[in-house]
C-alpha cells in the first residue's frame, strides 16, 4: 500500500516534467486568437495552483526535519542552497507557508491555516503570488486586540476581493479595512505616525546625485500626490524639451501636452523627480494651478456617519487615505461643499444639465462617488481621469451628473464604439449595483461579455457592511 503510494508520487513528478517539457517545446501559433486567451488563462491558473503546491512542498521540507542536516541550519537557508533561490525569495516562500498550509503544533497535532480563504482561492488558481503577499503584508498589520471575528473577516474579504482586483488594487483596500479595524486612532495614533516620519538624503556621490528615502504621513502623502498627478503627467515639465509645458497657474493647454507626451521618454520615476524640481522653481503649493479642470488641491471625501462618531478615514482623490482626524485638521479654513445623496444607491440627487463637458462641481461629485476609473479592475485614482459620458454626447447624452463617469486617459481609449471596444452603461434598479457605470469588454476578451463594475474603489464596503451587520440585526 505504502510503496504503491510511493510509485504514484514518483509517477506524478515524471508526467508533470514531462508535460511542462513537452508544453515548452510547442508552439501556440496555430491557435486563434480566442484559442489562445483561453490557453493563457487555463496556463495561469495552473501555475497559481503550482505556486500554492509550492508552499507544501516548504512545509514538507520542515515536516522533514531537512534543514537540520549538518550545514543546514535554517529553513531559508536550506531552500537557498537546494533551490538556488535569493535569500528574499526563500523568506517570500516561508512566509506564505506559515500562512496558508496546515502544520503541525508543538503537541503534533495538525493545525489549520492561519489564512485559510486565502489558501483556498490560490488552491483554486484564483489568486495569485502577488495577491497572497499583499494579503499577508495587510493581515500582519491588524492588531493583535482585534476581536478574532473581526480579523477572520477580514481576511475573508480580503481573499474573496483578490478574485476581482489586482494586486496593487487590493492595497487600497488593506488599507480601508486597516483603517476601519482602528477607526479612532487608539491602537495606530497619530502620534505613531508623527514619530516615523523622515525624509533622508545621502551625500551626494562623485557624480553629484543623492540617494534618499522618505516615510510621509497621509498629509504630506496627499499633498505630493495632488501635484504629481498635474505636474508628473507624461509632457509635462520635460528639461529636454522646450516645448514641454511647466510650472503654471492657469489651464495646460491638452494639444500641447498631449504633442510633447508624444515625444516623452522619461520614466515615472523620470517625471517625479521633474515635478518636484519645477514645484520648488515656482514657489510651492500657491502656484499649483488647474488639473482636470478643477484647482489643484487634496479633495477629501468622508462619510457623515464617520465624522458623526469622529472615527474612521477620508479618502483622497488620488487613492489614498488620511485619519479623519487629520482630514479635518487639513479641512480647516477651507471652503465647505454639501452634496445630497441618495443613500441606497450612492449618487447625488441632482447636478443639472450642462454643456459639453463636466463642470468642476460634477468632477467633484463624481470623484466623491467613484473614487478613480471605473473600467472593471483599474485603479487609477480619480486624479488621473478624465470626464466620460456614458451615453455619447454625439448620441445627445446629457452632460447630467447620471451620465458621466470616471475614466482614466488609457481606459477612455479603449470605449471605440465598435464591438472591437469596450462598451459602458449606467446599470438599472434591478441590478446589484444600481445606478453605477458598469464596462462590457469585447469578445476577444471576455468572450461571455459580462456587464462588470470596477470593486476595486470600494472593497471596503462589502467588509463594513458585514461587519456592522452583527450589531445592527442586518
Amino acid at each position: 500500500m505504502i510503496r504503491g503510494g510511493v510509485q504514484r508520487a514518483h509517477d506524478a513528478v515524471d508526467s508533470f516534467v514531462a508535460v511542462v517539457d513537452d508544453l515548452a517545446e510547442s508552439s501556440l501559433i496555430p491557435l486563434s486568437d480566442d484559442e489562445f486567451v483561453e490557453s493563457m488563462l487555463r496556463i495561469e491558473t495552473a501555475m497559481r495552483k503550482l505556486a500554492y503546491f509550492g508552499h507544501r512542498l516548504v512545509m514538507g521540507a520542515s515536516d522533514r526535519g531537512l534543514p537540520r542536516v549538518p550545514g543546514r541550519s535554517a529553513l531559508h537557508k536550506y531552500l537557498v542552497e537546494t533551490l538556488n533561490l535569493s535569500k528574499a525569495e526563500a523568506w517570500r516562500r516561508i512566509q506564505a507557508t506559515e500562512n496558508l498550509v496546515p502544520f503541525l503544533g508543538a503537541s503534533g497535532a495538525r493545525h489549520e491555516p492561519l489564512l485559510p480563504h486565502t489558501a483556498e482561492a490560490q488552491a483554486a488558481g484564483a489568486i495569485s503570488p502577488d495577491h497572497v503577499r499583499t494579503i499577508i503584508a495587510t493581515m500582519n498589520r491588524v492588531p493583535a486586540s482585534v476581536a478574532a471575528a473581526d480579523r477572520e473577516l477580514a481576511e475573508q474579504e480580503l481573499a474573496a476581493h483578490a478574485r476581482e482586483v489586482t494586486p496593487h488594487g487590493m492595497r487600497r483596500l488593506g488599507e480601508a479595512i486597516l483603517a476601519h479595524l482602528d477607526p479612532d486612532g487608539k491602537l495606530t495614533s497619530d502620534a505613531d505616525r508623527q514619530r516615523r516620519r523622515a525624509i533622508t538624503l545621502t551625500s551626494q556621490g562623485v557624480d553629484g546625485m543623492s540617494d534618499g528615502t522618505m516615510t510621509l504621513t497621509p498629509a504630506l502623502r496627499a499633498l505630493m500626490d495632488v501635484m504629481l498627478a498635474k505636474w508628473a503627467r507624461p509632457g509635462m515639465c520635460n528639461p529636454a524639451d522646450p516645448e514641454s509645458p511647466s510650472a503654471t497657474t492657469g489651464p495646460v493647454d491638452p494639444d500641447v501636452v498631449k504633442a510633447a507626451a508624444a515625444r516623452d521618454t522619461r520614466t515615472a520615476a523620470q517625471r517625479n523627480h521633474d515635478a518636484f524640481e519645477a514645484f520648488l522653481r515656482a514657489g510651492g503649493p500657491e502656484n499649483l494651478g488647474v488639473h482636470r479642470g478643477i484647482p489643484v488641491q487634496v479633495v477629501l471625501t468622508m462619510s457623515v456617519q464617520d465624522v458623526e462618531n469622529a472615527a474612521g478615514y477620508a479618502t483622497t482623490a488620488t487613492g489614498g487615505s488620511v485619519p479623519l482626524g487629520e482630514a479635518l485638521r487639513m479641512a480647516q479654513g477651507a471652503h465647505p461643499v454639501l452634496m445630497i445623496f441618495d443613500h441606497r444607491r450612492s449618487m447625488p440627487l441632482h447636478l443639472g444639465v450642462g454643456p459639453r463637458l463636466g463642470n468642476r462641481w460634477q468632477r467633484l461629485a463624481r470623484t466623491a462617488i467613484e473614487r478613480g476609473c471605473t473600467r472593471p479592475r483599474c485603479d487609477a485614482p480619480a486624479t488621473m481621469c478624465q470626464m466620460h459620458h456614458v451615453l455619447g454626447y454625439a448620441q445627445r447624452g446629457p452632460t447630467d451628473i447620471e451620465n458621466l463617469t470616471l475614466a482614466c486617459d488609457r481606459c477612455h481609449g479603449l470605449i471605440t464604439g465598435t464591438d472591437a471596444g469596450w462598451e459602458t452603461q449606467v446599470l438599472g434598479e434591478d441590478s446589484e449595483f444600481p445606478g453605477r457605470v458598469a464596462w462590457r469588454a469585447p469578445a476577444h476578451i471576455d468572450p461571455a461579455r459580462r456587464w462588470r463594475v470596477n470593486r476595486a474603489h470600494h472593497g471596503e464596503a462589502r467588509y463594513v457592511a458585514k461587519r456592522r451587520a452583527p450589531h445592527t440585526g442586518q
